[in-house]
């Protein structure tokens, strides 16, 4: 089924069933949706199709001639850089490049095999640390499906550094924040309990990632991609570069750390950077 881009955006429902009828691509991935709506293989498959959902709504303001790049952090097996990958090239056409980066060697190599078995040529995996990759083409967009406590922060670290104009993560566990909710925090009369430490940290991490990309000059949105049936974890951050001259400040970031003697790691990768800075003048060309 081959669809244009114009005045279309896809459902999750258009979408799974274009991936469901890429038999191949799910014999490829191993992922087995048929058997039970509560399975794992289900629950990743409908959390793709909603990171698929957003990409789309996204790229529909792209021109197709342009090569679309994406840097795929803490890829594991890549199932939503496949997805996309066969959405947008051969469905609707798009150019596109993946970049997917992981430190398991193990995982790599079979993505590589799934790679050559589908015969994606605009597919490349590279084993390192997130903060360490430099990518040969220009990334457009530097997403991260549930990579694994700071590697979610690696990824929006990653994204500024290379200028992405798109920085788009559902995070996964939050035990940075979590273990410091303890004894001796101040909020340990709110915290001491399990549950409630868990999902406020939830809150907190989610509301400094978002605060620290608004700093460093993006636009910041917060969406469900998928249903809290399939996962907790569904929260999606996307945030988009802004345009022109802009004079930022990480005020408001560091309120909330210091509100919450959270000493939260997103700063330690831009010592270089001087992000400490209230204001600093920062400028996007295009």
């Amino acid at each position: 089924m081959v669809h244009s881009v114009t005045n279309c955006i896809s459902t999750k429902k258009n979408i799974a069933e274009e991936l469901i009828s890429c038999k191949e691509l799910l014999k490829m991935l191993a992922l087995d949706i048929g058997k039970r709506e509560d399975g794992r293989d289900f629950k990743k498959f409908n959390e793709v199709v909603g990171f698929c959902e957003q990409i789309l709504r996204i790229v529909e303001t792209y021109p197709q001639n342009k090569e679309l790049v994406f840097l795929d952090c803490s890829c594991g097996k890549s199932y939503l850089s496949f997805a996309l990958n066969n959405i947008l090239s051969k469905q609707y056409f798009f150019k596109t490049f993946f970049y997917g980066v992981d430190i398991n060697p193990v995982l790599l190599e079979k993505c590589e095999q799934i790679r050559d078995g589908l015969g994606f040529k605009n597919m490349q995996f590279i084993r390192a640390k997130i903060i360490d990759v430099f990518p040969e083409k220009p990334v457009d967009m530097v997403i991260a499906l549930h990579a694994c406590d700071t590697a979610t922060d690696e990824t929006i670290a990653k994204g500024i550094k290379l200028g992405a104009k798109y920085i788009i993560v559902v995070p996964c566990c939050e035990n940075q924040i979590r273990s410091r909710l303890k004894k001796g925090h101040p909020l340990i009369e709110l915290t001491e309990f399990g549950l409630l430490r868990y999902r406020f940290a939830d809150i907190l991490t989610t509301a400094l990632r978002s605060k620290f990309l608004v700093g460093a000059g993006y636009s910041v949105k917060l969406v469900e991609v998928a249903s809290p049936k399939y996962t907790p974890k569904n929260l999606m951050i996307i945030a988009r570069k802004k345009k022109g001259n802009k004079k930022l400040s990480m005020d408001g970031y560091d309120k909330l750390d210091k509100m919450f003697h959270t000493k939260f790691v997103l700063k330690d990768y831009f010592h270089e950077a001087n992000m400490t800075l209230t204001n600093y003048l920062y400028s996007e060309e295009s």
